[in-house]
Formats: C-alpha cells, sequence, structure tokens
C-alpha cells in the first residue's frame, strides 16, 4: 500500500513538469532570439542587471554568478549585477520610495542604453519588477522578463506593452515554474556564448 501510494505521487510529481519542459522546447526560437539580443549589448559594452523579490533575488544572483564566473574554461566573463543583492540600497529605497520603486530606482542611475534588464516573477504579478522592466524600455535598455502562470499567461508582467523578450514558464505552481527558469536562465547563458564564438555574427569590433 505504502509503495503503491509513493508511486503514485511520484507519478504525478513528474507528470506536472512533462508539459511545461515541452513549452520551454516549444519557445526555443524565442529563446534564441533573446540570447542574441543579449549577445549584441554584451558585444557593445552592456551589463547585465538582474532582479526579482524572494526565491526569484536568489535567481538573479545565480544569473550573475554565470555570467562573471563562468564554470566552463575558456568562456568569456561578462558583466552582471543583481540589484536585489544589496540590503541597504534596497531597503533605503524601499522605506522612503516605496517597495515598488525599489528596482526602478536603482535603473533610472544606474542603467544605459546598452545594458540588459532582467527582471523575474514567478507568477508574472511582481509590482517592482513591472515598473523596473517599465523604466528600463523607456530608457532604452534590452528588457527580458522570465514569469510563470498557465492560467494566466504570465501574468500583468507579460501584458507590459514593447517588451523586448518575454519567456513564460507555462505552470501554476511554483515549483515547477522555478525548474523551468533555471532551466531558461542557464539555456540564455549558454546561447550567448554561442553566439559570442560565431565570427562575424555580431559585428567585426569585440568589446574586450
Amino acid at each position: 500500500m505504502i509503495a503503491t501510494l509513493t508511486g503514485a505521487q511520484v507519478d504525478r510529481a513528474f507528470a506536472r513538469r512533462i508539459e511545461p519542459t515541452k513549452a520551454l522546447g516549444q519557445d526555443a526560437e524565442a529563446v534564441a532570439r533573446a540570447c542574441y539580443d543579449m549577445a549584441l549589448r554584451f558585444h557593445r559594452g552592456g551589463r547585465l542587471l538582474c532582479f526579482g523579490n524572494g526565491s526569484a533575488a536568489a535567481d538573479a544572483a545565480h544569473i550573475v554568478v554565470e555570467f562573471v564566473h563562468p564554470v566552463i574554461v575558456g568562456k568569456r566573463a561578462l558583466p552582471a549585477v543583481s540589484l536585489a543583492n544589496d540590503a541597504a540600497t534596497w531597503s533605503g529605497i524601499a522605506r522612503l520610495a516605496g517597495v515598488e520603486d525599489s528596482f526602478a530606482a536603482q535603473l533610472r542611475l544606474l542603467g544605459m542604453a546598452d545594458d540588459i534588464a532582467l527582471g523575474i516573477s514567478a507568477d508574472g504579478q511582481c509590482a517592482n519588477v513591472a515598473r523596473a522592466l517599465e523604466v528600463a524600455r523607456d530608457a532604452g535598455l534590452l528588457t527580458v522578463a522570465l514569469v510563470g502562470g498557465q492560467s494566466d499567461q504570465g501574468g500583468k508582467i507579460a501584458r507590459i506593452p514593447r517588451l523586448d523578450h518575454v519567456l513564460v514558464a507555462r505552470s501554476d505552481d511554483p515549483r515547477v515554474v522555478k525548474e523551468i527558469h533555471v532551466t531558461a536562465y542557464h539555456v540564455l547563458w549558454e546561447l550567448v556564448h554561442v553566439f559570442f564564438e560565431q565570427p562575424g555574427v555580431l559585428s567585426p569590433r569585440v568589446v574586450g
């Protein structure tokens, strides 16, 4: 009886992940386009500015480590910063200007036109992530959103007009969304380097 129950739970756990994983594969072209645009920005001297709340803040830090300190020998380090890492700055802005401005205020000060703004929200509803992406868009930064949600298709962030790239993990289970996001941003890192390694794809001039 115990083995039967455990087996059923295992089956359900894997079943919840099948369709969202297939959906990510079906988004391969969209992911590749995001990677190409990111590679162009890095090539022009831009930086990756990541942000998110809670576990998404941990994802932002993870992404930064991947780009700044590649674990694969021979891959170039690329400039990246997590706007969620500085608790003093984040909390100071939140106290004076409100939580919704916690990332946007940093982008207004630090963001430059060649930079990339990558916002992460598991349900696509984080107001401060949404506002930061809007500020980044209006300042000419490349905007990339990693969001989740099957029933509402990425939440309000996915419906922000004129974002450059919105990648949706198609699940309402936050655990599955997290796993899809981790896979997605590892693919982002890998394919950015693939574009860097193709002579002439980005331009004749190489920065760095």
